[in-house]
């Protein structure tokens, strides 16, 4: 359970700047800043622990909010350099998928639950932290665009099993499934990659309403 608890902090760190960089993006206030980097920080897990009928890890081990407020404060006070750097939210957000990617899958796998679910938690985990940041700050969450995002978590997490069956070591195992979602993410946006779409070019969906 130690490279879980490695895997959710670090993710949580990658979430929180994320998080701060949507709520400074959208002029919120100190309050909101925090809101936002602790929903996308730990709304993903809290929901997945809810799932497995476990306690909730940052209600269990104060270390979480700690990370949060600090790494909530850093990114503030060092706003300015994230932001020079380019697409910084979109890299952050994509190291935080990965990372909560292969902690669901761990956690689920420490249950005795079958690959599928596993794979499903993971998915999960990543993504459900992203979605209530997107809703709070009135964008439309990732998810559910024609970006590559949650796909490429199930692949990181499909990938972990393959590893897992070439009986790689633990700790090789957690970082090539968190690289697989971030290279398949990062290879999705600059090469234009997206999921088919159901609708026709120059369509208006509200002609048929």
């Amino acid at each position: 359970m130690e490279y879980t608890l490695i895997l959710d902090i670090l993710g949580v760190i990658a979430f929180s700047i994320s998080g701060v960089l949507s709520a400074l993006k959208k002029r919120m206030d100190a309050f909101g800043i925090f809101i936002i980097a602790f929903v996308t920080s730990v709304g993903g897990g809290t929901l997945r622990d809810v799932l497995l009928g476990v306690p909730v890890m940052w209600m269990q081990n104060l270390t979480y909010v700690y990370v949060i407020i600090i790494t909530a404060v850093l990114a503030v006070f060092f706003r300015k350099k994230l932001f020079y750097l380019r697409k910084s939210l979109f890299l952050f957000d994509t190291f935080g998928i990965g990372l909560y990617t292969v902690a669901g899958v761990e956690k689920g796998i420490a249950e005795g639950l079958p690959a599928i679910i596993c794979i499903a938690l993971g998915t999960v985990s990543a993504c459900f932290g992203g979605v209530i940041r997107d809703i709070l700050c009135n964008e439309i969450p990732q998810i559910f665009r024609k970006e590559i995002y949650a796909t490429a978590c199930i692949l990181g997490a499909f990938s972990y099993f393959v590893f897992l069956k070439l009986n790689l070591p633990l700790s090789l195992i957690f970082i090539f499934s968190g690289l697989v979602v971030i290279i398949v993410r990062l290879s999705a946006v600059i090469f234009k990659l997206s999921l088919p779409t159901v609708y026709k070019k120059d369509e208006d969906i509200e002609d048929y309403w």
